[in-house]
């Protein structure tokens, strides 16, 4: 079974200096039909505006990956870390038995656009923990390419949660497919371009929820760039 999920139907929340929608249940948007999916809780996409960002702030039991789009995202946090992460890296941040971080975008004429993920973990009070790494084009060109998993498998950043992300970008011929194991789920989230999922269109924010099915095709992509989720039921 598939089902979509249309980019005009997110959440949306506009505070002039953050511009976000939610693909499902977040902070003043609740949508009982939409509270997340498997292990897997939040897809915000945030739009920074220059010169602004997220106060130091904290949270607890919870597998958070960054994902830059365009400009970059200044991070800092209690553990230690202070780092950029530019397009093309994947940040991951296990909250665990508690962090504090903040998320600024301090360029003067650029906004910050990112995915915020969230997964909920496997294990719970774990000790915090970072990590980043580049995933360059070419490795997500025509093809899946795992960005966060369990134990950090095929150089993927590591997550403590029974979920599997990866990425591409598709275009014209280029196709791919993914095997689902007996009982998996998927999640697939189309961050910009048009692509077909299964033989569904979807355009940049769409996204299509897997159930039942054995794999995930790829194909027929126009300047795509997409994000995938094999999660547990």
């Amino acid at each position: 079974m598939i089902t979509l999920r249309k980019s005009e139907d997110r959440g949306h929340a506009q505070h002039g200096w953050l511009d976000s929608f939610h693909s499902f249940s977040f902070a003043d948007y609740y949508d009982p039909k939409h509270m997340g999916f498997g292990p897997l809780r939040v897809i915000n996409e945030d739009r920074i505006a220059p010169g602004t960002g997220f106060g130091t702030h904290g949270h607890r039991d919870m597998e958070i990956i960054s994902y830059v789009l365009s400009g970059r995202l200044a991070h800092k946090d209690n553990m230690g870390n202070v780092e950029a992460i530019p397009p093309g890296d994947v940040q991951r941040m296990s909250a665990g038995t508690g962090v504090m971080h903040s998320e600024f975008n301090h360029a003067a004429n650029e906004e910050t656009h990112f995915l915020q993920i969230w997964i909920e973990p496997h294990t719970r009070g774990i000790a915090p923990g970072y990590e980043q790494k580049t995933f360059a084009a070419e490795e997500k060109r025509g093809q899946l390419r795992l960005v966060a998993a369990p134990g950090g498998e095929q150089g993927a950043v590591h997550i403590s949660a029974n979920a599997r992300l990866f990425a591409g970008l598709f275009d014209g011929a280029e196709a791919a497919t993914l095997a689902l194991a007996p009982g998996r789920k998927a999640y697939v989230h189309l961050v910009r371009g048009s692509l077909s999922v299964n033989g569904q269109a979807l355009s940049g924010g769409d996204a299509a929820k897997l159930e039942g099915e054995t794999e995930v095709r790829l194909e027929a992509g126009r300047d795509a760039e997409v994000l995938v989720f094999d999660l547990a039921p």
